[in-house]
C-alpha cells in the first residue's frame, strides 16, 4: 500500500522564504516558540531546523493533527515539537513562551475568535514577549492591493464571519492585552508580517 499524501498548502513554498528572513532576526534570542495554528505543518518543518537555538512547538485544531503530525514524521528536527490540541476558542493546555506565532490565521478566524486569542496571549507570553503575525491586513481600513480585496469577498462567501483585519482594531486588541505594535513589514503578496510586543512589567 502507498503512503497517504501529505496535505499540501502551495502558499507556504512560496511565503516562507521571506518569513524566514524576517524571523531570522526576531527570534535571534528566543527560545521558545509556540505556533498557533501550524495548518499543515509545512511552516513548521522548513523553519525550526533553521532556527535551531529554540523550541518549535506547534499546535492545531483536533481535526487537522494527522496532516502536521504526517509532516513531522517525514521532515523531523530534534527542536520540533508533536502539535499540542488548541483550538482559540476553547480552553488552552497550560502554556509559556517567549513568542507566539501564527500564519495565515487570522483572516480565517472570526472576530470574536480573533479576540479570544489576544486575550489569551497575557497567560502565555513570558514578559517582553514577540507576537508575531504573517497574513494580509488592512491598513487604515484599505486593501494592500486589489488582490486582497478580492480574497477578502471570497473568504466572505465561504464564511460570512471571516475576512482580512484592520491592523488598527489588532493594535486595539494587543493594547487591551498588555502588548504594543513594534513593527509593521510588508513582504510579497502583498501580505503583512506584524511585530507586537509584550509589556515588561517585572520589577526593575
Amino acid at each position: 500500500m502507498s503512503e497517504p499524501s501529505l496535505p499540501d498548502a502551495p502558499s507556504c513554498a512560496r511565503n516562507r522564504g521571506p518569513i524566514l528572513e524576517q524571523l531570522r532576526r526576531l527570534l535571534a534570542n528566543s527560545r521558545q516558540v509556540l505556533e498557533v495554528g501550524s495548518g499543515t505543518g509545512q511552516h513548521a518543518v522548513y523553519f525550526a531546523p533553521q532556527l535551531p537555538q529554540l523550541t518549535w512547538q506547534t499546535s492545531e485544531r483536533a481535526e487537522m493533527l494527522p496532516g502536521v503530525c504526517a509532516w513531522l514524521e517525514k521532515q523531523p528536527a530534534e527542536n520540533l515539537r508533536k502539535p499540542l490540541t488548541l483550538d482559540v476558542d476553547n480552553d488552552w493546555p497550560e502554556l509559556s513562551a517567549d513568542a507566539v506565532f501564527t500564519a495565515n490565521t487570522l483572516h480565517i478566524m472570526s472576530r470574536e475568535s480573533v479576540e479570544r486569542f489576544f486575550r489569551k496571549l497575557p497567560s502565555v507570553l513570558q514578559p517582553g514577549g514577540q507576537l508575531i503575525v504573517y497574513g494580509p491586513m488592512k491598513i487604515d481600513g484599505t486593501f494592500i492591493g486589489p488582490s486582497n480585496a478580492e480574497f477578502d469577498q471570497w473568504l466572505k462567501e465561504r464564511n460570512p464571519a471571516s475576512g482580512i483585519r484592520d491592523l488598527e482594531w489588532l493594535d486595539q486588541l494587543a493594547e487591551n492585552s498588555g502588548m504594543f505594535r513594534e513593527e509593521l513589514n510588508f513582504l510579497p503578496a502583498n501580505n503583512q508580517l506584524v511585530v507586537w510586543r509584550k509589556n515588561d512589567n517585572k520589577e526593575k
